[in-house]
């Protein structure tokens, strides 16, 4: 009789559907443009299946004007977005956003400060979640914001503002701060600066949330390049910096003592051949969870490069490019596991799919897709 019952109850099983685990899921939170044109109205929320390669339909996680660069915190419990708007409490600057992730994963206004600069374009949260850093595009300027263990934002306790020489009168026109970010140990933060070609090297103090300038102040890249994001091997030995003019990729080796990066490699993010025109820009950079592939974006071009990173020089070799599945792929992500890698289009509201060969590096895309109005950066969530 019990081995009849037994029995039974295993046939039962295997007729009823498992359940999805939250374990074969990855939250995805997009950035995006606000406006009447995009129809969108803040951050939007989705997730990704890791065994179909598929995006849930999107949800509006939190409204809010122009969210355009989103950082997750290292707790999983905030999120901080960069808002790209003219004035702030009667102020000329943008504002950063502090939001908490509710057990439903939307998300809940904290409070807010002003990025102090103008134009805002990125942000990040240091490795042990106690600062938020900015990157101010227009102002050409960087500042640093302390996080109370609540999640909120005090006032900025740094603010550096960048100033030098052009190499391109009418197309950098001044400083242009583009991004910022931290190195593994939280000693030192590197600032893209797209207007005066360097990446300018600050001693970065997580107590103090203070940035000092190292020696040498900033790694020299080629006039009129316009670097503009930039990110670290896992290991931390090396880093890769894309640059939005010159549609050119820059391989660095990194001196985690010293704080000082020395160029190794500048190559094209176009196929071979093909010339520079002013219709095409590079936007985001990222380096695969396995150290092994690189990946970046064209603009106008609207491909996504890949390549294969040499793991003892940290040098590039070309793997391909792949049409990025929509107009203006503006911001893309990997997800953390390695598996797919999701492009945001800002100028045809959608994000496509691509499946990464582990092997290879290779993309495929996997014919996945969903609307989301000008979508401009891709930050995932696994709990």
């Amino acid at each position: 009789m019990i081995w009849t019952l037994t029995r039974a109850l295993l046939a039962l099983a295997f007729l009823i559907p498992a359940l999805p685990s939250a374990a074969d899921e990855v939250l995805v939170y997009f950035g995006t443009y606000t406006n009447a044109k995009s129809k969108s109205k803040g951050i939007y929320l989705s997730k990704l299946d890791l065994a179909k390669g598929t995006l849930s339909a999107p949800t509006l996680a939190g409204e809010i004007a122009n969210p355009s660069f989103l950082s997750i915190a290292p707790s999983k419990k905030f999120i901080y977005a960069i808002g790209e708007v003219d004035n702030f409490q009667g102020k000329k600057g943008g504002v950063i956003s502090a939001f908490s992730i509710e057990t439903d994963h939307t998300l809940k206004l904290i409070n807010q400060q002003s990025t102090v600069g103008t134009g805002p374009c990125f942000v990040t949260v240091d490795n042990n979640g106690r600062n938020a850093l900015v990157a101010n595009y227009g102002g050409g300027s960087v500042a640093a914001f302390p996080i109370d263990a609540a999640g909120k934002l005090n006032e900025a306790s740094a603010f550096v503002q960048h100033a030098g020489k052009v190499a391109l009168p009418k197309r950098q026109q001044g400083p242009h701060a583009h991004s910022i970010n931290l190195d593994r140990a939280n000693r030192f933060a590197f600032a893209a600066d797209l207007g005066l070609d360097k990446i300018f090297v600050y001693k970065f103090n997580p107590e103090m949330g203070s940035l000092a300038p190292n020696d040498p102040p900033a790694a020299k890249i080629a006039d009129g390049s316009g670097p503009r994001h930039f990110a670290f091997s896992p290991d931390g030995r090396h880093a890769y910096l894309i640059n939005e003019i010159a549609m050119s990729m820059t391989a660095f080796n990194y001196d985690g003592e010293k704080g000082v990066l020395t160029e190794t490699q500048t190559i094209s993010t176009l196929p071979e051949g093909e010339k520079v025109i002013p219709a095409f820009s590079t936007a985001h950079v990222e380096v695969h969870p396995s150290g092994k592939f690189l990946y970046g974006s064209n603009r106008g071009h609207n491909t996504i490069v890949a390549y294969s990173i040499d793991q003892a020089t940290g040098k590039l070799t070309l793997i391909g490019h792949v049409p990025s599945g929509g107009k203006t792929p503006r911001n893309f992500g990997v997800d953390p596991t390695g598996q797919y890698l999701l492009a945001a289009h800002q100028d045809s509201n959608n994000v496509v799919v691509f499946k990464i060969d582990q092997t290879t590096g290779a993309l495929t895309n996997t014919g996945a897709s969903i609307e989301v109005g000008a979508a401009v950066c891709v930050k995932f969530l696994k709990e």
